[in-house]
């Protein structure tokens, strides 16, 4: 064991796995520069919020990743797992389910997304019921062979794969609950999405569930605005916006939770849909820690880029740079991962660290 952040991180060499991500997996369809309604052609990726953690850990940061995922066994699912082989993520633990010919009991999530462009912003469409991780049950997953006998550094989940059903919630409850009978560092991203939580009480009943598993959380992550909110915290204040408010917030969250060692936040602000202010704050062992920002940050396609900034976050502190080090290379690596199209980050550890010195946009050759 060694401490980061005060957070006890096992060893590499008693670990097959650095990183391991519990979530879904789905199609998106791009259509370009074009309207979903309009389009006549659509580019594919493979996209899922702690899938993506896991592939920007292992392509970028050069770590050993490993996802608990669950998909159905037709051609969509093949293409996914191509996909994802090429990632480079280990899918050892990628759990199959009988395609019965329509998608009636199960079925591969898919969705839509629009990049959007100045006044018009990005727009998805989610197509992802019956899928197979949504019915995934407790005492399906052996985590303690997982996280006990393979040995896991870092275990990653959040609030997309408990909005996906009731007993996907219990997966959770009990792959966290496996993780720290095992001594591994838990990362849990709020990542609230309204149509994902509509049927279950919208913010509230997503604050709920936070609020259920925040006693097994190490490191929590959050986006834009009041995270005391998402995580259901007794004393709110006001939405933070600098150090100062920030602290208070996170006052608020670890005097509920003292379990939770480090908070780190994106800060976003769209002035329009490809230009935003992009930044971060964190908080660790009583101080706070103001990320890198971006003024005017060009983007080309948004999503991933929360995804890609909790990567660069847990490679820092896995490899031990501290607090300040892995917030910037989180904003750094969410960055550049929203100049290119596709969920997923297409940088090198090297492209990051120039982006982090703020070194220009010059051509290198």
């Amino acid at each position: 064991m060694k401490e980061q952040g005060g957070l006890q991180i096992r060893s590499a060499e008693e670990c097959a796995w650095d990183q391991l991500s519990l979530g879904e997996v789905m199609l998106r369809f791009d259509p370009g520069e074009d309207r979903i309604t309009r389009t006549r052609h659509f580019r594919v990726w493979e996209g899922g919020g702690e899938y993506n953690v896991a592939r920007g850990l292992r392509r970028c940061f050069g770590m050993r990743t490993s996802l608990v995922t669950a998909l159905a066994d037709n051609p969509v699912g093949r293409l996914l797992e191509d996909m994802m082989l090429q990632g480079g993520v280990d899918l050892s633990h990628l759990r199959w389910l009988p395609y019965d010919g329509v998608g009636e009991a199960s079925r591969n999530g898919v969705y839509f997304l629009e990049r959007g462009y100045g006044n018009r912003p990005a727009m998805g469409m989610m197509d992802r019921g019956h899928t197979p991780i949504s019915q995934m049950k407790p005492g399906e997953v052996d985590w303690d062979r997982i996280f006990g006998k393979e040995g896991v550094r870092w275990f990653h989940t959040g609030g997309i794969m408990c909005a996906l059903s009731l007993s996907a919630t219990e997966v959770v409850r009990e792959a966290m609950t496996s993780a720290r009978r095992h001594g591994v560092v838990i990362s849990y991203d709020c990542n609230y999405r309204p149509s994902l939580w509509k049927r279950r009480g919208g913010r509230l009943g997503a604050a709920a569930v936070n609020r259920e598993l925040a006693p097994l959380v190490d490191v929590l992550l959050g986006h834009d605005g009041d995270l005391a909110r998402e995580i259901g915290a007794s004393s709110q204040g006001p939405p933070w916006h600098d150090e100062e408010s920030y602290a208070a917030m996170a006052k608020g969250i670890t005097e509920d939770f003292p379990n939770i060692k480090v908070i780190a936040t994106t800060a976003r602000k769209a002035t329009s849909a490809n230009r935003n202010h992009w930044g971060a704050f964190g908080w660790s062992e009583g101080e706070v820690y103001r990320g890198m920002h971006f003024e005017d940050l060009e983007i080309f396609d948004r999503v991933g880029g929360g995804d890609s900034f909790a990567a660069g976050v847990f490679y820092g502190l896995l490899s031990g740079r501290g607090m300040q080090w892995s917030l910037d290379c989180g904003v750094a690596h969410g960055a550049l991962a929203m100049t290119t199209p596709g969920d997923n980050s297409m940088f090198t550890l090297a492209e990051v660290e120039h982006a982090m010195s703020r070194n220009g946009a010059g051509v290198q050759r």
